[in-house]
């Protein structure tokens, strides 16, 4: 078959399913952003980058935005048809930027499957879940249904949608629903693994071993979607009882979800203000984004990590995480009450009290007796149902020839 993948972001989620389908004697091409230069595993065709969509209603942004992207993709796929002959069996793109939004006029006897992310909610999901930050209105609610359009229409016209975990999948319409297959993106169990040697040297000189009183923390951005705000308020307490605790934060400084703060540059510089002389600095380590092997060995090092989440996108640290064998303490939210179980698989805390996350994190560094049990039963979750090369990835090869 002859196989398109579509990602601004290329491979974004397909790391492993674009190479594997090539191994497999398809001919694999990506289409992707011209501003794109990560590494790719297969061939790539870049589409010219959208530019900014001036004036209009703010409620139609979000839609010419991603219809302008959509377009952009569209006319380089109309080069490949045209100039090229190019003609493939499937296409298989990420719905969530606009990119496969006009490619079914394009090539209209190709099956269309799209990666279905998440469907926004105005109730039960990020909206009004948390009123310190962006209070419940009929405002928010609006803007919410205003930015879903693509998102449907994405799924409308796709043959297949492939979205990797129930929670995900139930964000979208029971209209829609029917059209999803569940299949998480998949870890490689075999490198993402525990390692009582582990080490990481933070740039401070000071080296952190497995066993150490170490507490991680990691979000692509340091935002409140992710709990940033209330790990934050949590650590004073959390260091002032621990006092050979290190807390070592992965993640940039912008937001990735949400909206940046308006007192502040970002939501970092706001609480490091917040929280004033009640953080120790030698012993909270912002280290930005890292390299992936840095960011593993802080995984397999830490004697607990805490992840914490809005009802939105499950994070693949979590995932990772329980694979490396961390244990965890965790927001009983949606997302993470299907993977783990509170006192089962990691403990769990309401996402808002800050009382019960100091408890949590001060009783695992001190040598919770359950760990080793938990972080076992976490890397066993991993193992029985997420793992890449016995469960995620022939799966998804499986899901993605059935249209051929």
């Amino acid at each position: 078959m002859k196989i398109l993948f579509v990602h601004q972001n290329f491979p974004g989620q397909f790391p492993h399913l674009a190479p594997a389908l090539a191994a497999r004697g398809h001919q694999v091409l990506a289409l992707t952003d011209a501003r794109n230069d990560r590494p790719s595993p297969v061939r790539v065709v870049k589409y010219a980058s959208p530019a900014p969509v001036p004036g209009g209603h703010p409620l139609g942004r979000a839609y010419s935005e991603m219809a302008q992207r959509g377009w952009q993709a569209a006319r380089a796929a109309r080069a490949l048809r045209d100039r090229h002959g190019y003609s493939p069996d499937v296409i298989l793109g990420h719905s969530g930027w606009g990119e496969t939004l006009f490619l079914r006029e394009i090539w209209p006897d190709a099956r269309l499957l799209v990666y279905a992310e998440l469907m926004y909610r105005t109730r039960g999901q990020d909206v009004g879940f948390d009123p310190e930050i962006a209070p419940d209105s009929d405002q928010a609610r609006v803007r919410t249904v205003a930015r879903s359009a693509h998102l449907i229409q994405g799924l409308v016209q796709a043959d297949a949608g492939l979205t990797p975990t129930r929670y995900q999948a139930d964000s979208f319409p029971p209209e829609l629903r029917g059209k999803l297959t569940v299949i998480h993106d998949g870890i490689d169990t075999a490198r993402v693994r525990p390692d009582p040697a582990a080490t990481l040297t933070l740039p401070s000189g000071l080296v952190l071993r497995a066993g150490d009183e170490v507490l991680s923390y990691v979000s692509r951005s340091l935002e409140p979607y992710r709990g940033f705000h209330m790990l934050m308020r949590a650590l004073p307490r959390v260091l002032a009882e621990r006092p050979r605790a290190q807390a070592v934060l992965i993640g940039a400084e912008g937001t990735s979800y949400g909206g940046k703060p308006r007192d502040a540059a970002s939501w970092k510089q706001k609480l490091l203000a917040e929280l004033g002389d009640r953080l120790p600095p030698d012993r909270v380590h912002f280290l930005g984004r890292v390299p992936y092997a840095d960011y593993l060995s802080l995984l397999q090092l830490a004697r607990v990590h805490c992840y914490l989440t809005y009802p939105f996108v499950l994070s693949w640290s979590l995932t990772e995480a329980m694979a490396a064998g961390a244990q965890i303490v965790a927001s009983d939210t949606e997302p993470v009450r299907e993977l783990i179980r509170d006192g089962e698989q990691g403990r769990l805390v309401p996402f808002h009290d800050r009382e019960a996350l100091e408890a949590a994190l001060i009783r695992a560094l001190s040598g919770d007796p359950e760990a080793a049990r938990l972080g076992a039963a976490a890397r066993q979750a991993i193992l029985d149902g997420y793992d890449l090369h016995r469960h995620s990835l022939p799966r998804q090869i499986a899901w993605v020839e059935s249209f051929g």
